[in-house]
């Protein structure tokens, strides 16, 4: 049964903010926090008046144009719909460049943008260059050991994770770590992010004492630094307890993935994509027992949230739907098994 761990994700742009009216901030404002509502199709009509209404007020070329294009890029991209996102994320690039020059920090993050779209597409060959340049920006603009280099080598180590690169992600995941101990202090949430991140580079290749530790100092500072309800903290539960879930000590995991759908049904409302997840994440964990009677409900509710949330073709619905025909397989049902199979192959088969 495939899981999702949860990762932090930041929705926004690196683009300095500038005079805009108050009706392009009223409208950014709100996409922001439809995004984080999980409202995807209602936060995109809002982002395309944004972009609008930021070209009417500053020209084709005005940083509030860059950030409206970001944040509609980011908006589809969240919905699987690459093919229009990487041409918002492009124009943004191009406007920042020509803006502030190609070696401002504005510029690396724009980069940071699109290679993240690359990479999500498993086009990490085109990702690579662009995390590298935007290393180099940051290093040579700021320093080698400002938090926004941390960021950087964080996201070219998650690129060589995801190729299975452990040795060339290592170190890039403790430098990154050691800069934000130094700059941030031992207590920082972007710490803990940077522990998360090496804790699930040893956790990938089954070091899981070397990821527990990592992973428990990772809960307490969130806990600490954010409060216990805080979906940052749901996320490091759902990270310790998937490691706890890969060894077979399910009853220490259990509470954890029960407290992480807590927290976000509380922060989010029981329809956001997070609470999908959180769902998934607990029924692999049924599944893993043999409890299929518990997991079933959860797995048809995590499918139900991610085809109204995303659409019925996003690649998420496409492994919950792998995961319900892997558990009608156990039990016995081949052919509501197969139908899942052959519509989650379909949309796997979408050309994005």
């Amino acid at each position: 049964m495939t899981s999702l761990l949860l990762f932090l994700f930041t929705f926004g742009t690196g683009v300095p903010a500038y005079a805009q009216g108050i009706e392009w901030e009223t409208l950014n404002n709100e996409v922001q926090v439809l995004y984080q509502q999980g409202r995807y199709d209602r936060a995109v009509v809002v982002a395309k008046k944004a972009l609008q209404v930021a070209e009417q007020e500053g020209g084709p070329d005005h940083p509030s144009v860059a950030e409206s294009l970001n944040n509609l890029a980011a908006l589809y991209k969240t919905q699987g719909q690459y093919a229009q996102a990487e041409p918002l994320y492009k124009r943004a690039l191009a406007i920042v460049e020509k803006v502030l020059g190609p070696d401002h920090p504005s510029v690396a993050e724009s980069l940071n943008n699109l290679a993240l779209l690359y990479k999500t597409q498993g086009q990490y060959a085109q990702a690579e260059p662009l995390y590298k340049r935007a290393l180099a920006i940051v290093e040579k603009a700021l320093g080698p050991d400002h938090p926004n280099v941390a960021t950087s080598l964080n996201n070219l180590a998650g690129l060589y994770r995801a190729q299975g690169q452990y040795a060339q992600a290592e170190p890039l995941f403790k430098r990154a770590l050691a800069i934000d101990e130094k700059a941030h202090g031992p207590n920082h949430p972007d710490v803990a992010t940077d522990l998360n991140n090496l804790a699930e580079l040893y956790d990938t290749q089954g070091q899981y004492a070397q990821a527990q530790p990592l992973y428990k100092r990772a809960l307490a500072i969130m806990e600490k630094a954010l409060g216990p309800d805080h979906p940052n903290v749901a996320t490091s539960l759902n990270n310790l307890a998937g490691l706890y879930r890969a060894q077979g000590q399910y009853a220490q995991a259990e509470p954890l993935f029960k407290r992480a759908l807590a927290i976000d049904e509380k922060a989010y409302g029981p329809n956001h994509p997070d609470v999908a997840t959180d769902l998934n994440n607990l029924a692999a964990l049924y599944d893993a027992q043999g409890q299929y009677a518990q997991a079933e409900p959860l797995l048809k509710r995590s499918l139900a949230i991610r085809e109204k949330a995303l659409g019925p073709d996003h690649h998420d619905v496409a492994t919950s739907l792998e995961n319900m025909a892997a558990l009608y397989r156990e039990t016995n049902r081949v052919k509501e098994a197969e139908a899942l199979e052959k519509r989650a192959a379909a949309i796997r088969a979408i050309k994005r």
